[in-house]
């Protein structure tokens, strides 16, 4: 009853087209819930697949989660490996769903880094719902922004040497162009869960003029109504993006 009072609140004419999220608190879930890290991150999915629910029914566009930073490879292997071997359950089992409910999966990250059965798994969820033109749920799999602006800066230099380009051209479209999200707007309402307050190296060129919501809910708890909760309290926000408030109101 809760949730549908909430969703009914939201104005459908004025959502965020992109939601990000940093999916944080799977550990400490199920450290006060007396569990173990894995069932945290097992529990983390049914959050992901309600959110990714509620997402598409309310008409969202795009919705990217943190899945696995560059810096996640550095936890202990053996927690590294059984997130790899979910991932790959989740995915097979999921499939069928994100066919049904019409979700387009992309991947963006060092994806090179993934075991080959990983790695396999989601080039095949890519492949097989690349022709829905529902949400479009993006992993941000293997991922940091550091490294993703990185590689553009290197791809951009080699171009430039090659004299494809001139240093004069470079401007902001170039490197957004030059991106793993080049194809993806820029979030315009950035989620994290779990009660921290930082952006953890998470799409920090896109996320320049994204509003900021942070919650916290530890991820495995964050159900539909946390997420209607976040896009009114985003729909109650004037977006300026350096104009004055009568520039907005006028426009």
């Amino acid at each position: 009853m809760y949730d549908r009072l909430m969703k009914e609140q939201i104005d459908l004419k004025h959502l965020p087209r992109h939601v990000a999220i940093i999916m944080d608190g799977n550990g400490r879930w199920a450290q006060k819930n007396g569990k173990s890290r894995y069932e945290g991150h097992q529990e983390g999915v049914v959050s992901v697949r309600k959110v990714v629910e509620a997402a598409g029914e309310i008409g969202i566009k795009y919705l990217t989660v943190y899945t696995f930073s560059t810096e996640n490879w550095n936890r202990p292997q053996e927690e590294v490996d059984a997130l790899m071997t979910l991932v790959v359950s989740v995915i097979q089992r999921e499939t069928p769903d994100l066919m049904k409910n019409n979700v387009r999966l992309q991947v963006i990250g060092d994806i090179e880094r993934l075991p080959q059965i990983t790695r396999n798994n989601l080039l095949a969820c890519i492949e097989e719902t690349k022709k829905n033109t529902g949400l479009i749920l993006v992993l941000a799999f293997s991922y940091s922004s550091r490294w993703e602006i990185t590689e553009a800066a290197k791809a951009i230099a080699q171009e430039a040497a090659n004299g494809k380009i001139e240093i004069g051209k470079i401007d902001e479209t170039m490197i957004s162009n030059h991106l793993t999200t080049k194809d993806i707007p820029d979030p315009d309402l950035l989620i994290r869960t779990g009660g921290e307050y930082r952006i953890s190296n998470y799409l920090l060129w896109q996320l320049a003029y994204t509003e900021l919501y942070f919650t916290p809910i530890y991820w495995p708890e964050f159900r539909e109504d946390h997420l209607y909760e976040a896009i009114l309290d985003f729909q109650k926000r004037e977006r300026r993006f350096g104009k004055t408030g009568e520039q907005v109101k006028n426009k």
